[in-house]
């Protein structure tokens, strides 16, 4: 049986936006290595590479609320193209940074301009495709990024152990890679109209469904974001591993979702959203609460399968059922408060645990993990699909 058998019959337009995004992934790498980087290649102190990713999470969560009306208003593709090219050559330009205070500019400056990215990037797929179409859409979108997952931070993890300049060379230039596609190939679209029989729209900043929802799934993030915060310390200074062991966790991650990640959607396309929302959530509390027992490379790497399996449950199921509240003419805005909803994980999530792992150790980090996921996941369940879904989202 072909696992990405619902993938068939998808506009051509969709396929070149997803080979563009696994361009640009191809090389994705410095973000998964910046704790490093700054630890090891600027010998900065764990709390302060912790502050370094309360930075970016920063930038990525000012842009987050405007970056998809911004969408809406100028263009979906226009806005993609140009997150792409200003994000790949300020990556070009951040290992040049002399003094902390540029660092810290640059690096909330590259954050903001790579989360204008995803709402565009989501508004643009739903506008091309039909609205049955569209979780496949997705599918075939996420398919990009995490193929290109399982090549970059593995090779980052080779660079790195060479040169920590080149992990962002090589990253801004994939990005760059990904922008050229778009701007050669990619069409002119015009704005998605709204259904005629749709329901009246609602702001997302009013919607009070959504603002639970997202406020559940933040704790989540927060956890799952120890991947670029905790993880990388106590895999590298406490159980003693190089940084290529630590790529090699991504490969694991992205090889076990471009394996499984369509066929379990299909298989839980009639499951309500608060069933896989919860399921989602409690693997990923113990993933990583068993994070904190793991000592050899193949328990490491089973933890990681776990956790996995949280993410290809859960991240789905949210973006469907941010869409099951949107409709058509506020996707962008919907969009955009869910993508910022990742940069205040991405802000207080690595942060935090870095501080916690700082000043508490490495235990209490993945112990906090597990208590915080199962009381997003619990809140999760809560979540109820509207009765009358709106018509085209």
């Amino acid at each position: 049986m072909n696992p990405w058998r619902g993938l068939k019959g998808l506009p051509a337009d969709v396929w070149l936006v997803c080979a563009s995004t696994l361009v640009n992934r191809l090389g994705t790498m410095a973000l998964p290595f910046l704790v490093l980087y700054l630890t090891g290649g600027r010998h900065w102190s764990p709390g302060d590479a912790g502050i370094a990713m309360m930075v970016y999470g920063a930038g990525a969560l000012l842009t987050g609320p405007f970056a998809g009306r911004l969408a809406d208003a100028l263009g979906h593709a226009r806005i993609l193209k140009a997150s792409l090219w200003s994000s790949g050559a300020l990556l070009l330009l951040l290992p040049f940074a002399t003094s902390r205070p540029t660092l810290f500019v640059l690096i909330f400056l590259w954050a903001a301009l790579t989360q204008a990215f995803w709402p565009s990037a989501m508004a643009l797929l739903a506008g091309l495709a039909a609205p049955e179409q569209r979780k496949a859409v997705y599918a075939l979108h996420r398919l990009a990024v995490n193929l290109g997952m399982a090549v970059g931070p593995a090779l980052g993890g080779v660079i790195a152990h060479r040169s920590f300049t080149w992990v962002f060379w090589t990253d801004g230039l994939t990005t760059l890679a990904g922008a050229a596609v778009l701007t050669l190939f990619l069409r002119t679209h015009p704005k998605p109209v709204p259904h005629p029989d749709a329901l009246p729209s609602i702001s997302a900043w009013r919607d009070r469904r959504l603002a639970l929802l997202l406020l559940a799934f933040l704790p989540v993030l927060m956890v799952f974001f120890q991947i670029e915060g905790a993880l990388p310390l106590w895999i590298t200074r406490d159980l003693g591993f190089d940084t290529r062991f630590f790529g090699l966790i991504f490969t694991v991650n992205t090889l076990v979702i471009v394996a499984l990640e369509v066929a379990l959607n299909l298989a839980m396309a009639r499951w309500p959203h608060r069933r896989q929302l919860l399921l989602g959530a409690l693997c990923y509390a113990v993933g990583f609460g068993l994070t904190g027992l793991a000592r050899t490379k193949g328990a490491l790497l089973g933890t990681v399968v776990i956790w996995t399996f949280g993410e290809m449950i859960l991240l789905p199921a949210m973006a469907d059922a941010v869409a099951t509240l949107a409709s058509p003419e506020r996707r962008g805005e919907y969009m955009g408060l869910y993508s910022t909803t990742f940069a205040a994980g991405l802000a207080l999530g690595p942060w935090l645990g870095v501080l916690v792992y700082a000043h508490l150790g490495p235990r209490v980090v993945w112990a906090g993990c597990f208590f915080v996921a199962v009381l997003g996941g619990i809140l999760l369940g809560r979540f109820r699909t509207p009765a009358v879904a709106r018509v085209g989202t």
